[in-house]
This record gives C-alpha cells, structure tokens and sequence, in this order.
C-alpha cells in the first residue's frame, strides 16, 4: 500500500475528499473525573458521522487553514484514511499551547501507526511556530484516551475554560513539544 503524509491544501477541502474516509466507534466504557479522581464507566453509544458532520468537518477544516492552521492527511492510493488539525490561535496563561484540534483515523486504518505519525506532525507544525505544548480537549472514550496517554499525552495544567463547557465530558489533555 502507498502512504503519503502530507499537509492539506485548501483547494482539496471538500467533501469528495471523505468519501473514503469512516469515522466509526462503539463505545462502551469512557473516563469521568469524579471527586477529583478519574475513573471507567460504562457509557455506552456509537459515534458514526453522516454527511451533515462532514459537512460541518470541511468547513472548520477549511476555516483552519484561513486562519494560518495546518490540516496533515495520510493517503493510502491516494485516499484520505486519516487527519490532523493545529489551529493558529495561541491558548494558556502565557500562549505556551496551539491545538490540537482534530486527530482522526478512518475506522478501517486504525491501529497501523497512522495517528501517531499524524500527531507528532502536528507536534513538529507547533513547534516550528513558537508553541511549547499541544492543546487537545479529546474524547473520553478508553479507546482514545489509550491513544492518547500511550503517545505521551497527559492531563493539561491549563485546562481551557471554552473547551471544558463545550465539551464536559472530554479530556483536557496537552502534549509537551
């Protein structure tokens, strides 16, 4: 199989470029924080996107990009079978965070390297623009918090107040440059 990693450009935003792309997950057991302390519960539901959140997917990736973000794609035979997203808007106390905003992996491509190599070009991207940490407020799932603390992810000291209400039951996760 041929894999290029590559940015996105803005002229490939579309939906056309999904049509091989499946964003599928059965969840049965996500992380909650209770009384200070992180714990497992049996949470239970299947994430499948639709043409409407790929349709609102091509708009904020293409409104990353106008905004002086990065998109990276893996492509297998030239297929679009995973993404990344950094935004340009520095976040924290001081500016030390750009985020990490998506990180997918089609359902079919999973587990074969492709999130952590699509990670740690979002990392290089950041760092090259002054950022000392990765901002993700990521899905609480035990599947991709796994992900996530196996590459090095931990929890973020300055969690995001506009991510927190967004999305309470994500974690606030930063990844060190």
């Amino acid at each position: 199989m041929d894999l290029i990693y590559r940015a996105v450009e803005p002229d490939e935003l579309c939906m056309e470029l999904f049509a091989h792309f499946d964003r599928y997950q059965e969840v049965t057991r996500c992380w909650r924080k209770e009384n200070g302390e992180w714990v497992i519960k049996p949470v239970v539901f299947t994430e499948q996107w639709g043409e409407k959140e790929y349709q609102h997917l091509v708009l904020d990736l293409q409104n990353t990009l106008k905004n002086g973000g990065v998109v990276f794609g893996v492509f297998a035979d030239g297929q679009l079978k995973g993404f990344s997203e950094v935004t340009a808007e520095p976040l924290g106390p001081v500016k030390e965070y750009l985020e990490l905003s998506s990180l997918h992996v089609s359902y079919d491509f999973r587990r074969h390297g492709a999130g952590k190599k699509l990670l740690l070009l979002a990392a290089d991207w950041a760092r090259e623009k002054g950022a000392e940490k990765l901002y993700i407020s990521a899905h609480s799932s035990v599947e991709s918090q796994a992900f996530y603390r196996a590459v090095g992810c931990v929890d973020a000291v300055y969690p995001d107040a506009a991510h927190v209400e967004k999305e309470p039951c994500d974690c606030q996760l930063e990844y060190r440059l």
